[in-house]
């Protein structure tokens, strides 16, 4: 019975939507293959929505949850990764942005996993350089579809590639110097 009431408890308005966002990913995709840009766009767009409702409603009536902070980050992460891999292998994004933003985020779980197994607190404060690297790779995402559907002068991309990928080192970087700060030589582990 207490475990039926805790299910229930995770089953917020904020996780819903969340979880909607991650069954948005396969549609988004499958949208990219066919080619049929204005759809795909309305679905990146209805995802992008539904991240800021899902915030915006936890906040306002208290309802975060431990799963909410799991996979309000996991969908994130889906659409954008699945969107720069489907969009590199359509040569609509250059491949090696694509590895410059999908390596940054494997390198930041594996660090988090791995300070979590020896046991060191992982705390990750969202960064100027982290939000800037999410805006500018979200922006990417939009202006190549856009390209699909308008047309847009070919400056344009290519210059928010560089940013992009620049911005998502930098993020990267960052982040590592957080966490290694966080974990100094004089601090032992805990426990």
């Amino acid at each position: 019975m207490a475990s039926s009431l805790d299910s229930r408890a995770h089953l917020t308005i904020p996780n819903i939507i969340t979880l909607a966002r991650i069954l948005l990913t396969p549609l988004f995709i499958i949208f990219l293959i066919q080619k049929r840009y204005p759809s795909a766009l309305a679905v990146f767009l209805l995802a992008g929505f539904s991240d800021m409702a899902d915030g915006l409603i936890a906040r306002r009536w208290q309802q975060k949850s431990p799963l909410g902070a799991f996979l309000d980050p996991l969908a994130d992460k889906l659409l954008m990764c699945s969107s720069f891999v489907t969009l590199s292998i359509y040569h609509f994004i250059p491949p090696w942005l694509t590895v410059i933003v999908i390596s940054r985020d494997v390198v930041l779980v594996l660090g988090v996993v791995l300070l979590k197994m020896v046991n060191f607190p992982v705390v990750v404060r969202p960064s100027l350089a982290g939000k800037l690297s999410t805006t500018t790779q979200i922006a990417t995402v939009l202006l190549v579809l856009l390209a699909r559907i308008w047309t847009v002068p070919p400056a344009g991309p290519k210059t928010l590639f560089y940013l992009t990928g620049a911005l998502t080192t930098i993020s990267g970087v960052h982040y590592i110097l957080q966490a290694l700060r966080g974990v100094g030589p004089s601090q032992n582990p805990p426990g």
